[in-house]
């Protein structure tokens, strides 16, 4: 076996522990690739609904859709003709909740964010926060394992408002 000048170790085992590195590095990021892309996401799930469901249902008033994405993800976007976009990053994105609940009328509230991850641990939240009828939709408006999501299947889409982007909750 031929040493490698440089660091005296055999050639084939440099080789060997790139490769291993490299796989690795493939293999985290297919981890990555799968938590981001959501790929094993379910709307059969109970308590789970899929975008035309969410659709309806808000556009007929039976819940609240809740867009949790930033700001800069509903500027690009768009939001769900009848959603109500607040960002999950406010620090009091419950008490809104709560508020437009007390104000609205107690309904089930449907959250979707890009891909359903974000909407799925934020319902893991609130149900431990002690919010009942919390209802994920793990479609996505991006498309997720669920399906192709709210913007590939053509769902209404609205532009949102200045002061929504501003943090400015304006219930439809």
């Amino acid at each position: 076996m031929v040493e490698d000048q440089q660091n005296h170790m055999p050639r084939n085992r440099s080789r060997r522990w790139i490769l291993g590195a490299g796989a690795i590095g493939v293999a985290g990021g297919g981890a990555f690739a799968t938590k981001w892309f959501n790929i094993f996401a379910d709307a059969s799930v109970e308590g789970a609904l899929t975008v035309e469901e969410a659709s309806n249902q808000a556009s007929s008033g039976d819940i609240f859709l809740i867009d949790i994405r930033r700001p800069d993800e509903w500027k690009r976007t768009g939001v769900g003709a009848s959603a109500i976009p607040i960002d999950m990053r406010r620090k009091d994105f419950e008490d809104v909740l709560q508020t437009i609940l007390r104000e609205q009328g107690e309904r089930p509230v449907a959250l979707i964010c890009a891909r359903g991850v974000r909407s799925d641990r934020m319902s893991q939240r609130l149900a431990k926060a002690g919010f009942t009828n919390i209802i994920d939709v793990p479609e996505g408006m991006l498309g997720s394992g669920a399906g192709p999501g709210w913007i590939r299947r053509e769902l209404p889409i609205r532009t949102p408002t200045p002061q929504e982007l501003d943090g400015q909750v304006v219930p439809a």
